[in-house]
């Protein structure tokens, strides 16, 4: 059986499981990479492939130009996904990759491409709200600098490093800008289930905004917030991983009986 994940340029970390019932594609924050997810095949059933994506400009990707614009990433990283689309899955994105997973999903929609079996959107307003905050990524560089040791997610000797953040920098501005022009089209709502996870002290996404996501779903919904901030998935990943190896039993259960 041919995997076509394999050596694909928008996947890193990808353990090959012929023997899985299910995918788990994920879609990384603003500044992330596939990195984040590198161990959570060791963590989920056995039965699950997980798929971390690569976007460009960082990784093994680090010489490819990032994207700043929501539409051109979606539409190639929909298009390379078509082809990794024999098995059953589903799509877990936090922050920026919520809303990568939930726009390609309306994506294939629209292509009458068979679309995933669940949503999880992790640390994000729903895509409706749009940004509420004041956009960083045209910041001079001390201050966008700033901004980015307020939001926790860079380490601080990265931060101090001045010859790599100046690697780092393009591909940061590039993912801040597109999650902060964002704009959702309106469409009806996805009929797949979303489950919504949060921080309970992440001070930019709040428990309604997080609510919110029911709107764009005409199936099954829920919340689960966990202790930490907006790296909620850092701080709690033992208990995140649980919960979603449970969300994911469930689904597998779906496609077997």
């Amino acid at each position: 059986m041919t995997n076509h994940i394999a050596n694909n340029p928008w996947f890193a970390f990808v353990k090959p499981n012929y023997a899985a019932d299910l995918r788990l594609f994920c879609f990384p924050y603003a500044g992330g990479s596939a990195m984040t997810y590198r161990t959570w095949q060791d963590f989920l059933p056995k039965n699950i492939e997980v798929c971390p994506v690569e976007l460009p400009g960082r990784g093994s990707r680090m010489r490819e130009t990032s994207y700043k614009n929501m539409a051109p990433l979606v539409n190639d990283l929909g298009l390379a996904l078509q082809s990794c689309l024999e098995k059953p899955y589903v799509f877990f994105g936090h922050s920026m990759g919520a809303l990568i997973g939930f726009e390609i999903a309306r994506l294939f929609r629209r292509q009458r491409i068979p679309g995933p079996l669940h949503l999880f959107a992790s640390g994000h307003v729903a895509p409706q709200v749009g940004y509420l905050h004041q956009p960083i990524y045209d910041l001079p560089e001390h201050e966008f600098i700033e901004e980015l040791r307020k939001l926790e997610g860079t380490p601080e000797a990265v931060l101090n490093n001045a010859e790599l953040m100046q690697l780092l920098i393009p591909m940061l501005r590039a993912d801040f800008e597109v999650n902060e022009t964002y704009s959702c089209a309106p469409e009806p709502p996805l009929d797949l289930p979303i489950s919504v996870y949060g921080g309970l002290t992440d001070t930019d996404v709040s428990r309604e905004h997080l609510e919110a996501w029911r709107e764009q779903t005409s199936s099954q919904f829920r919340v689960q917030m966990f202790v930490g901030g907006h790296f909620f998935l850092q701080n709690s990943q033992t208990l995140l991983l649980r919960t979603l190896s449970h969300e994911l039993e469930k689904n597998i259960a779906k496609i077997l009986f």
